[in-house]
């Protein structure tokens, strides 16, 4: 498959007459706000290609600059152009000429040595070229590496970054997705934006109460606490980076007790973006009120009735958790045995019927066998009959039950030795946390999560070190989803776009969340972002997709 890729690019690169004597190109005028990524999808080609027929220009190039395009994709971007309601997209915009060496003055014998290096190095590696613009910062929080491994891959970086340099990022084996699919941050000149931070303080109700009081018997203040103080994190990243932001903050109190007065006496219909409230009960009437974006910051169960396009999940729900899991057994598990273990209970029930289901029909897969418990317990002896030794097995827990879980641990960890057993499931519930972590690394515990944050990243330090110099403590779970939602949607915003337009451009990575909504089904806009973790030898995690 790499070698037809190489084929297949250079064909691209070149068009020389095994790519059917290809002599024609097209000049293409960029206009106002175009992007080459746009222009390469509407030629059907990939963003990397296109900016190899035109080495000087970077991704974001001014307004009527000139590049060059293959001839053959002349049609689907004119159709494509064409169906635009630009009143500047005339005929002016394409000019062909026809040369019949124009291949052999663009593509010097350089260009091609560079184009051989690239095409090498990209057997093994994830590599970029270094552009105008581009820094250490950029690049850490791109692909969500760090300086020091970028320099590990790279020793030259020592002394700096340099244009036009091809440096590696990571090896192959670490890459999950196309670099096309990800959203790339991009602030507008002179960009403005309101928003308005929805969130049950209780500010009147909480005033007469000492702080040991407030935090030490109201999980909700603290939730909400370190929402708000991640957010402002946020802001003022974006504050420095030149982003004009006018933010309000309301206090909602009780459920439903100021929610309508908030709405009736503050025209949030002039707003860019609501972030917030934080009760799915406001989340609705805001929606059915105001017009603005509505961000929902935090996961409810009752978010999946939310039935307006205005409201934007963040938080994915939970059935995703174990369609990815899902997928990625089907994908990566190509022969052995599965054992699916449940509670015995309705929810329990339909997930390991379905995963059953799924994975009975998968030819790789010799056996699944689905197993409950007993008078509450498991007995080891459930697992000796169905687990095989010398042979792959994997133990799917489609169960929330503390008891049940530890009990399937303790079983698994004292398997003979020619048995073993690796430990999945879709959400590592509370129950987990009681387990000794020793125990799941021997088992090489695999589950989904909607959070997964690498310490040493240049994003996750950065945020540490504002949030530690601020507030004179580390983040909690909660001050890092703050930051990251509302990093996200602002940071989106700037770029002058309306937010569902940027995401249909893709999926972003923030401190330690994904927001993918890109699939919007029946245009409810809800986060798909989803990591695959995987415990080591050492006790530390790994994405692993």
């Amino acid at each position: 498959m790499k070698h037809l890729k190489f084929f297949v690019f250079l064909c691209i690169l070149t068009f020389t007459v095994s790519c059917g004597q290809q002599k024609k190109y097209i000049q293409y005028k960029v206009k106002e706000g175009e992007s080459i990524g746009e222009i390469a999808k509407k030629l059907d080609m990939k963003t990397k290609d296109l900016l190899r027929l035109n080495p000087d220009i970077d991704k974001n190039p001014d307004a009527n600059t000139v590049i060059i395009i293959p001839n053959k994709n002349m049609n689907s971007v004119s159709n494509s152009i064409s169906k635009e309601k630009d009143e500047n997209a005339t005929e002016d915009n394409f000019k062909v000429k026809e040369t019949e060496n124009l291949d052999v003055d663009l593509i010097s014998e350089k260009e091609k040595q560079r184009s051989l290096l690239i095409s090498e190095l990209e057997k093994e590696f994830k590599i970029h070229e270094v552009k105008k613009g581009d820094t250490f910062y950029s690049l850490t929080r791109f692909y969500n590496v760090s300086r020091e491994e970028l320099i590990k891959l790279n020793p030259e970086l020592k002394e700096g970054l340099k244009l036009g340099q091809l440096i590696k990022i990571m090896p192959l084996e670490d890459v999950f997705e196309e670099d096309n699919l990800v959203y790339v941050d991009e602030i507008k000149k002179g960009i403005s934006i309101k928003a308005a931070i929805l969130l049950p303080f209780r500010a009147q109700e909480l005033e007469a109460k000492s702080s040991d009081e407030i935090f030490g018997n109201s999980r909700l203040a603290n939730i909400v606490t370190d929402l708000y103080l991640g957010a402002e994190i946020a802001i003022d990243s974006l504050r420095k980076q030149g982003v004009e932001l006018n933010v309000e903050v309301f206090d909602t109190g009780r459920n439903s007790t100021k929610i309508k007065t908030i709405v009736a006496e503050n025209n949030l219909k002039k707003k860019d973006v609501i972030i917030g409230p934080l009760y799915s009960e406001e989340v609705e009437y805001v929606a059915d009120n105001v017009n603005a974006p509505i961000v929902f910051p935090v996961y409810s169960k009752k978010q999946s009735k939310f039935s307006s396009s205005r409201i934007i999940k963040t938080s994915p729900n939970k059935k995703l958790f174990r369609d990815k899991l899902l997928s990625y057994i089907e994908e990566s598990f190509h022969d052995g045995n599965i054992i699916i273990v449940g509670d015995g209970k309705t929810t329990s029930n339909f997930d390991s019927n379905k995963i059953r289901e799924v994975l009975k029909s998968h030819d790789s897969i010799n056996s699944v066998n689905l197993i409950t418990p007993k008078d509450g317990y498991i007995k080891k002896e459930k697992f000796t009959d169905v687990l095989k030794p010398n042979m792959k097995n994997i133990v799917v827990l489609t169960t929330s039950d503390k008891i049940i879980i530890a009990s399937v641990i303790n079983s698994l960890i004292s398997l003979p030795a020619e048995t073993t057993a690796s430990l999945f499931t879709f959400d590592k519930v509370s129950a987990f946390d009681k387990i000794d972590n020793s125990k799941l690394a021997k088992l090489g515990f695999t589950y989904v999560s909607d959070e997964y944050v690498r310490e040493d990243s240049y994003s996750a330090m950065a945020f540490n070190k504002s949030y530690l110099a601020k507030n004179g403590v580390l983040p909690s779970a909660y001050a890092t989803k703050g930051f990251d939602v509302t990093y996200d949607i602002l940071m989106r915003l700037a770029s002058g776009k309306s937010l569902k337009s940027t995401f249909d451009d893709g999926y972003s990575y923030r401190v330690e969340s994904k927001f993918d909504y890109t699939d919007k089904l029946f245009k409810i806009v809800e986060n798909r972002g989803l990591f695959i973790v995987k415990y080591n030898d050492d006790l530390t995690l790994t994405r692993i997709k």
